[in-house]
């Protein structure tokens, strides 16, 4: 599996964001535009703490076995790879719908309907936006703590 980069991310993010941006455009003009969950936000700032929560007991455990601590619990190699591949498929999952939210949330700032209805989903989806990118944090750190030394033989 190849470590996650900032450009995949960002890439993905501004792809997403240009779509759900020309998708909330062409939505609005053929009806109404689906609203902003509110849970949106919340559900990705729940998997980004869940995702910091992994990364925090893997680090403590890798450095109690590092520093060779008594009573030290290891830690399993495929217990270590599926928290990486969670955090790698979170963070892609949290790019792509951090730029879904963030288009929608531009084209409800710039829309000329000014509506506390559409004030609120706007802030809903920069909420969802800033969550999303804590979500890629912390799969990134996940992932780099998981990673393993540089062979020297």
């Amino acid at each position: 599996m190849k470590q996650l980069r900032f450009r995949v991310l960002g890439g993905l993010f501004l792809v997403a964001g240009v779509l759900g941006w020309a998708g909330a455009r062409m939505w609005d003009a053929l009806g109404t535009l689906p609203g902003v969950p509110a849970a949106a936000p919340i559900v990705l700032g729940l998997i980004a703490v869940v995702v910091a929560a992994a990364a925090l007991s893997l680090r403590a455990r890798l450095r109690a076995q590092r520093e060779r601590r008594p009573g030290a619990k290891g830690v399993d190699p495929l217990l270590a790879a599926r928290a990486v591949v969670f955090g790698h498929a979170s963070a892609l999952v949290a790019a792509l719908v951090a730029g879904l939210y963030g288009g929608a949330g531009i084209f409800l700032l710039t829309s000329p309907i000014d509506t506390p209805a559409r004030h609120d989903q706007a802030i809903y989806a920069g909420l969802s936006v800033l969550t999303g990118i804590a979500v890629c944090a912390s799969a990134m750190w996940l992932e780099r703590i998981c990673r393993l030394p540089e062979d020297e033989g």
